[in-house]
């Protein structure tokens, strides 16, 4: 089944105004579509293309970049003659799928653009893993391009809901309310993309086994043992802890304040020993990270504080199955408990998750905020996640609290307001509830996070 996918553009305009300098590399956790989007773009905008999978590469291509790239003729005939593809000079894309499998051939690249007869195209996972990148020159005729799950807008594009989308996306620009059936029905998709994800075989899964929970989850279920068996393979100075820190992912975002509490793991625990781990987890893209911003100012990375992170799963499918990782679930149940809004885990771990998500999709970095009081004892304010223009001009910070409940305070956000005033373009809330705006906050529905 071929979804629409958004990166579909951002392909077209690379090939663009990249005009054969620079090759493309995609980026992205395993199983999220890289190969298959890659592919029909290859078909659809070139008059051929060579796929190589460097999964299953026979011995006479690996040889070929060995022996051959001072001879590209004989490199491109030999390549030509494997795949039995006639290639165009100009109109042809060579694809190197799973370049972190042979490093060599992303080496390769700053030759073959250099050459100029043919795009290129590059796809893989944990690109820049040491153990990928250590014995090569990282081409400077490379563009990097980061790929994610299908998001919330997708997975509505997926199961035709193309119009309601669309009313939803009109009624954030005007900042008005959607009508109350359709904000139920709007509420209701999102619940089930935060239970079904993004991955576009656990949706395949969903939509052709006549919308089954069920069957959506062996799928996810397989690609965590997949991620598991990937951290299997990594340097066995840091495997136990990623492996540590990958397994209690849903137990860190069930806590109050979900930030990862290396004190859990063991005494004495800190957070350089952990530094490597948390690399992996973020280059592989199975995690989304959150780092604590010190200073809420422009130039959030500037005043990040590595120290203290959240670790978010990167697709909120993976995460429900993740934590129900040992019981089967049956699909009537989760149905009814979608209905009732009686999930039986933490409906807040898996809120706050799906709206990571949303924002990682549309390339945000991820950054909270917390102030402890020290009269108080106690932090007197939490800000989920924290946005910025990155205008030169005139910068300003979108602080936003994302509520699972339909009840809930403002306290922290009215203080963080007052704070920092002068700093805030606009304040947001997200919850299940309809759009309002009261006062300086922007209450939204969650389904809209897509549109920040």
């Amino acid at each position: 089944m071929m979804f629409r996918r958004k990166i579909y553009d951002k392909l077209l305009q690379w090939k663009d105004t990249a005009a054969g300098e620079k090759a493309l590399l995609v980026e992205g956790a395993r199983r999220i579509g890289k190969s298959t989007i890659v592919r029909e773009f290859a078909k659809r905008e070139y008059k051929s293309f060579l796929f190589i999978d460097f999964n299953d590469a026979s011995s006479v291509v690996k040889e070929a970049f060995d022996s051959y790239l001072n001879d590209l003729d004989t490199f491109f005939m030999i390549l030509s003659t494997e795949y039995n593809v006639t290639l165009y000079p100009k109109q042809s894309l060579v694809v190197f799928d799973e370049i972190q499998k042979f490093p060599k051939a992303r080496q390769s690249i700053k030759r073959l653009v250099q050459d100029g007869r043919y795009d290129y195209i590059e796809t893989g996972s944990l690109i820049s893993i040491r153990e990928n990148v250590k014995d090569i020159t990282i081409p400077s005729e490379e563009r990097k391009l980061k790929m994610y799950p299908m998001d919330f807008e997708e997975f509505c594009l997926a199961l035709g809901e193309e119009k309601i989308l669309n009313y939803a996306h009109d009624c954030f620009k005007e900042l008005k309310p959607l009508e109350e059936g359709l904000h139920r029905k709007a509420m209701l998709l999102f619940k089930q993309y935060m239970l079904v994800g993004g991955m576009p075989k656990a949706v395949e899964k969903y939509l052709t086994n006549n919308r089954s929970f069920a069957a959506a989850d062996e799928e996810k279920r397989d690609i965590l043992a997949l991620y598991r068996d990937d951290i299997s393979k990594i340097d066995g100075k840091y495997r136990a802890k990623v492996l540590s820190i990958f397994d209690q992912i849903p137990s860190f975002l069930s806590q109050h304040e979900k930030r990862v509490r290396l004190s859990s793991i063991g005494d004495g625990t800190t957070f350089p020993m952990y530094e490597e781990t948390f690399f992996w987890l973020g280059d592989s893209m199975i995690a989304n990270e959150c780092f604590n911003c010190a200073d809420p100012n422009v130039g959030l990375s500037l005043n990040e504080e590595r120290t203290a992170v959240k670790c978010y799963m990167g697709d909120t499918g993976l995460l429900v199955s993740h934590a129900f990782d040992e019981n089967e679930i049956a699909e009537e149940e989760l149905y009814k408990q979608i209905l009732h809004d009686k999930l039986s885990l933490n409906e807040g771990m898996v809120f706050e998750n799906a709206v990571a998500q949303c924002l990682a999709a549309n390339g945000h970095k991820l950054f909270f905020y917390t102030h402890y009081n020290e009269e108080k004892h106690r932090n007197d304010m939490e800000i989920d996640f924290l946005l910025s223009n990155n205008s030169k001009t005139k910068q300003k910070l979108f602080p936003i609290e994302v509520k699972a409940g339909k009840r809930y305070t403002t306290a922290s956000l009215n203080n963080f307001i007052e704070k920092y005033h002068s700093r805030i373009g606009r304040a947001y809330i997200i919850h299940p509830k309809n759009l309002s705006v009261n006062s300086e906050i922007v209450c939204l529905p969650s389904y809209m996070t897509i549109f920040l």
